[in-house]
């Protein structure tokens, strides 16, 4: 049995990373959607909230669970017996940094691999960061994002300019 997880901060989740999961959804018999708590990040959205947001979108996919987890990766795979680490490429400018945490993940948690899927061609251009500037500023987001996605966003951005953050 195969057994995968997909780590990172998915604040918020976008239509690239739906695309990733989905894909890596029909290659293994489990994939954990897992949110690193980054406390070196200052998120949008909490944990909390990014948990429940992958629960939304992943619902009808039966072999995706959501979690989430503090710390190495390496150290959560062990912890949690899997077998390989999901990961997505955008572009070349996304591989470097991919490739030096895939050897590093390796060394200290040889027992796992490290599985790249690239976005598909109309999301390679997609980023959480990206999705947040142009709400930030107002603008459409509904082609990058779910709806129930885009109204959480929204929602924060609203009320940041209410609280004058």
């Amino acid at each position: 049995m195969s057994n995968a997880v997909y780590p990172g901060s998915f604040d918020p989740v976008t239509y690239g990373h739906i695309d990733v999961i989905k894909r890596a959804s029909h290659l293994f018999d489990t994939l954990t959607v897992s949110i690193l708590n980054n406390g070196a990040k200052t998120p949008l959205f909490s944990v909390d909230e990014r948990v429940n947001m992958l629960l939304d979108v992943c619902r009808d996919i039966p072999n995706v669970k959501v979690d989430s987890f503090s710390g190495l990766t390496a150290k959560y795979v062990q912890e949690n017996h899997f077998d390989v680490i999901i990961r997505g490429l955008r572009a070349v400018t996304d591989f470097e940094y991919e490739l030096q945490m895939a050897q590093t993940n390796r060394k200290l948690a040889p027992e796992a691999d490290t599985v790249f899927l690239t976005t598909s061609l109309e999301y390679a251009y997609l980023s959480s960061t990206t999705v947040k500037e142009v709400a930030c500023y107002g603008g459409d987001i509904s082609k990058f994002v779910p709806k129930s996605i885009e109204e959480m966003i929204h929602q924060k951005y609203e009320l940041r300019s209410k609280n004058g953050k």
